[in-house]
């Protein structure tokens, strides 16, 4: 897209972030896309292009330690409560800053979903959360699925990380590199039968429980970890929001199959994209009454 800048954005804890900026000539609204773990925000481009070409500026970027947000090595003590905690209110903030008066709105994707549900998304006035669930290793359906998750995330990734001091993830099927801390995070709580929400440092039910407005959760029937039902043990904690489900089958959707990235890619973008997008501009509109 022409009109995208690319943007460093200071976090308080130390650091910042890189983003990227999909400008309309006339913004209506503000969204801030939280990418799911080990994506780059390169893969969320297409679709903010799209929703930046209806008005709504676009915002995404990487986690410290991934992507062109620093590399890994170099920042292998953040974990993914970092992310959560200072990266994601980061540029929450900054997008508030840089459009005064706009109606704010977020989007999740997997872990960024949990920014989302764990009130990190600076109360936007309306949420999406895509493929996001309580990604505990045991929940997971298939027994082959969970060997190869549990093989990744307990045994190969834990001993990259003390190796190397990070986890080359994009050698391990498991998409862009990520700090050891994070793994190791990631690990622990998919140890947990309620992941995070059993970890009493993460305070995950209070914070939870934070989040207003309405939220739009969705996910797709083909997902091997992001299952309905494991999006629904995710939803049911945000007690002070509007929760809308959506579950999209391939056929549905017009594609073969749809997957845990699939409701993101340009495969859908005649498709799912425009029923997202019409439930962000209803809101957005109603948020500027």
């Amino acid at each position: 897209m022409r009109n995208s800048e690319t943007v460093r954005i200071p976090v308080a804890t130390g650091g910042a972030v890189t983003a990227t900026l999909f400008l309309p000539e006339t913004p209506v609204a503000v969204l801030v896309v939280h990418s799911a773990t080990a994506t780059p925000q390169g893969f969320y481009a297409s679709f903010a292009g799209y929703l930046a070409e209806h008005g709504i500026a676009t915002v995404t970027y990487d986690y410290r330690g991934t992507g062109r947000s620093g590399h890994p090595r170099d920042h292998r003590d953040l974990g993914m409560r970092d992310w959560i905690g200072a990266d994601a209110p980061a540029v929450a903030t900054w997008a508030a800053e840089r459009f005064p008066g706009l109606p704010r709105l977020a989007l999740g994707h997997s872990l960024g979903g949990h920014v989302i549900a764990l009130g990190a998304a600076g109360q936007p006035a309306a949420s999406v959360i895509v493929a996001s669930h309580l990604a505990a290793v045991r929940a997971i359906g298939s027994f082959a699925e969970r060997v190869r998750v549990r093989l990744m995330l307990h045994v190969l990734g834990p001993a990259f990380g003390r190796l190397l001091g990070y986890v080359p993830a994009r050698r391990l099927g498991l998409g862009e590199d990520l700090p050891a801390a994070a793994m190791a995070e990631w690990g622990r709580w998919a140890r947990l039968g309620n992941y995070f929400f059993d970890d009493p440092s993460m305070r995950a039910p209070e914070r939870a429980a934070t989040v207003t407005g309405p939220v739009l959760a969705v996910g797709t029937s083909d997902d091997p970890w992001s299952t309905p039902g494991q999006m629904d043990a995710l939803t049911v904690h945000l007690t002070g929001a509007v929760v809308e489900r959506r579950t999209y089958t391939p056929a549905g959707a017009g594609v073969p199959m749809i997957g845990h990235h699939g409701l993101l890619r340009r495969s859908v973008r005649d498709t799912v994209w425009p029923e997202l997008l019409a439930w962000l501009q209803a809101h957005a509109e109603k948020a500027s009454r």
